[in-house]
C-alpha cells in the first residue's frame, strides 16, 4: 500500500494506512509498522520501542500524521494481552501529540489514529480502546 503525503492549507500530512489482518502477531505488528511508518534502523522490535517512535515521528517530513489502521478488530487474534498493549501504545502516542503547543500556546493534535472494522466488532473494540484510554489516563 503506498504512503500518500498530502499538502494541507496549515502544511504537509503523511498518511498511512497498516491493515490489521496483516498484524497477526507482534512481529508482524511491528514489521506493518517498520515498514509502513519507514521507522528508523535503530527501532527496537519492542512495544516500548515502538512507542518512542511513535511519540517523535521526526524522520517523516510533515507537520501532521494520520494512521489509518484497516480491520483493527483483527490485530493479534487470541492475543488480547499483545492487543492491549498495542492499543496503549498507540494512546500513549495519541496523547503525547496531543499535548504538542504552537509558539503561540494553541493546542495541536498532529497525530491522528483511525481504525477501522466490522461493524459488528464495533462495541468490543471501543470497549478495548475505553480501557486502555482509562488505563493510561492513570499512569
Amino acid at each position: 500500500m503506498p504512503v500518500d503525503l498530502l499538502l494541507s492549507m496549515t502544511g504537509t500530512t503523511y498518511v498511512v494506512r497498516l491493515d490489521g489482518r496483516e498484524m497477526g502477531d507482534t512481529d508482524a505488528v511491528f514489521l506493518q509498522f517498520y515498514d509502513r511508518l519507514k521507522l528508523p534502523d535503530y527501532f527496537g522490535w519492542n512495544w516500548n520501542a515502538l512507542c518512542d517512535c511513535l511519540r517523535d515521528l521526526h524522520w517523516l517530513p510533515a507537520e501532521h500524521y494520520v494512521l489509518v489502521i484497516e480491520a483493527a478488530d483483527e490485530i493479534l487474534p487470541g492475543d488480547p494481552a499483545g492487543q492491549r498493549l498495542l492499543f496503549g501504545t498507540l494512546v500513549r502516542a495519541g496523547r503525547r501529540w496531543s499535548r504538542t503547543r504552537r509558539s503561540d500556546g494553541i493546542d495541536l493534535s498532529r497525530l491522528v489514529i483511525v481504525m477501522t472494522c466490522a461493524a459488528a466488532s464495533v462495541p468490543d473494540l471501543r470497549q478495548h480502546l475505553r480501557a486502555c484510554w482509562d488505563a493510561e489516563g492513570d499512569g
